[in-house]
């Protein structure tokens, strides 16, 4: 795992094996969801029941940056999943190719509700080549979320604290989290409903602010809202001010709003100045808990 180097080429010839066009004209189709998304239930090389997700640091690759890529699927993303998922060649073309990072290496994550969804959360491994491709290949687009304006979307922030091993915490380095979506942060994880998908036994629920000062001991993490037609975006935002409330819980700094034509360009800044801070700095090991309720 995390062996190997993306590139422009690899990518085209699993673009025209995969779908049987360039990865140009597929950036550019109108594709349906059941023509990216094919699956009809979570695939177990996406599971999240007791699974751990290495990013391990190797002579190909000696100083790993993890990024966790973690992507809206539920019905208000509708299209505008199906347009980011196409866009990932520019994305990781962008990134791979950049003279500012170097040994990044990305797990690829889905995310539902917690409440209403049978798969409301999927991972993959941490992988450098085109198997991040094919991991994305083997998202189920489920489709679900319920009434209650938010989406699980700090369970990535829970994945990469319980379900993640990354050597760069050995070297007293963070990893990086990038959600994308189009509703509200939602205020907590309901213990239950995790123990249902991950497996894991909780003394209580998870306060999404309590979660957000334990992951940023090890991770930093940014918010992207997709605006675009066939999201959610508009409509979350007139109602509920989403920019709001995003802003007050990450900060301006780690909260932006992306067109779909943006997102190479954002995602491939952010990872840069990450991995340029990294190399600058250093972080403190926090304890082995979150909330004061020992999870490991």
């Amino acid at each position: 795992m995390g062996s190997g180097h993306w590139t422009r080429e690899r990518f085209e010839r699993y673009a025209s094996a995969r779908y049987g066009v360039s990865a140009d004209r597929l950036e550019k189709s109108d594709l349906r969801v059941q023509e990216v998304f094919r699956k009809n239930e979570i695939s177990p090389l996406l599971h999240p029941k007791n699974v751990m997700r290495s990013c391990r640091d190797s002579e190909e690759h000696p100083e790993t940056v993890p990024v966790i890529l973690a992507l809206d699927v539920t019905g208000s993303m509708g299209r505008a999943a199906v347009k980011t998922a196409t866009s990932l060649n520019s994305i990781m073309t962008g990134i791979f190719c950049s003279e500012k990072i170097r040994d990044v290496e990305f797990c690829v994550m889905a995310i539902g509700d917690l409440h209403y969804d049978a798969a409301p959360i999927q991972i993959s491994q941490f992988e450098s080549d085109i198997r991040i491709a094919e991991q994305m290949d083997e998202v189920y687009f489920e489709g679900g979320g319920g009434g209650n304006t938010c989406e699980s979307y700090t369970a990535a922030w829970y994945m990469g604290l319980r379900h993640c091993d990354l050597d760069c915490w050995k070297r007293g380095k963070k990893g990086l989290i990038i959600t994308l979506g189009d509703e509200l942060p939602n205020p907590e994880l309901n213990a239950g409903e995790l123990a249902r998908v991950t497996g894991d036994r909780l003394q209580a629920g998870i306060r999404t602010g309590e979660l957000l000062l334990e992951v940023r001991e090890k991770f930093e993490v940014y918010h992207l809202s997709v605006d675009d037609p066939d999201s959610s975006y508009r409509y979350h935002q007139r109602r509920y001010d989403l920019d709001k409330a995003w802003t007050s819980l990450l900060g301006r700094e780690h909260y932006r709003v992306v067109t779909i034509q943006q997102l190479q360009k954002v995602i491939s800044e952010i990872a840069a100045a990450h991995a340029e801070n990294q190399r600058e700095s250093a972080y403190a090991r926090p304890k082995q808990k979150v909330m004061g309720r020992h999870l490991w």
